[in-house]
């Protein structure tokens, strides 16, 4: 249990049997009446956020939230094996719970895999990640300075916009919130 005043960024809340995160948080004091907190929390499971205001020092119970270093192994029918790099136990992760990361998930690449007892939450990947190009249409000369962009498809499968003089087999950066290229690669 923790009281209002005790929110951050990125504290998992249990309420009405529901996991929250707070993502925003603000200690309203007005000049008439008691002071309270406003809240802006997403559902750890549906990603659905919402505002939510308590009265200043309210108890709210906190959730207990483990997040673990975990490397990708393979895909094992509709779960996803992934392996804890201390302790080398390995869990397996429902395709459902691993989401959109799997556009950006490589085997043997580390993600973060964040469990409540023992349940797997959500697999956080770095803000970025290197890729290859497996295919994309070959860029014409003279195609250098235009700034439009062609789909690319990614060693993953998934489909990012690069722009023109990208050709296949090149290794990219990309942002893995939002699918966006970053910048090639020198290896």
């Amino acid at each position: 249990m923790a009281t209002t005043n005790d929110l951050k960024n990125g504290l998992v809340l249990n309420i009405d049997g529901q996991l929250w995160t707070v993502v925003e948080f603000q200690h309203v004091k007005p000049g008439k009446g008691g002071a309270f907190v406003r809240t802006k929390l997403k559902n750890v499971l549906t990603g659905k956020v919402v505002d939510r205001t308590f009265n200043a020092g309210v108890k709210v119970e906190t959730a207990n939230v483990d997040k673990r270093d975990m490397q990708y192994l393979y895909k094992d029918g509709e779960d996803w094996v992934f392996m804890d790099v201390q302790t080398y136990d390995q869990l397996h992760v429902p395709a459902a719970v691993v989401g959109d990361a799997e556009k950006f998930l490589l085997e043997n690449q580390n993600a973060i895999v964040a469990t409540h007892d023992g349940a797997p939450l959500y697999v956080e990947l770095p803000a970025s990640v290197e890729l290859v190009i497996t295919y994309t249409e070959p860029g014409l000369q003279g195609d250098r300075s235009t700034g439009g962009t062609k789909p690319a498809t990614l060693e993953t499968g998934a489909e990012i916009q690069v722009p023109l003089f990208i050709e296949s087999d090149t290794k990219v950066k990309v942002d893995t919130r939002d699918g966006s290229y970053l910048g090639r690669v020198n290896d």
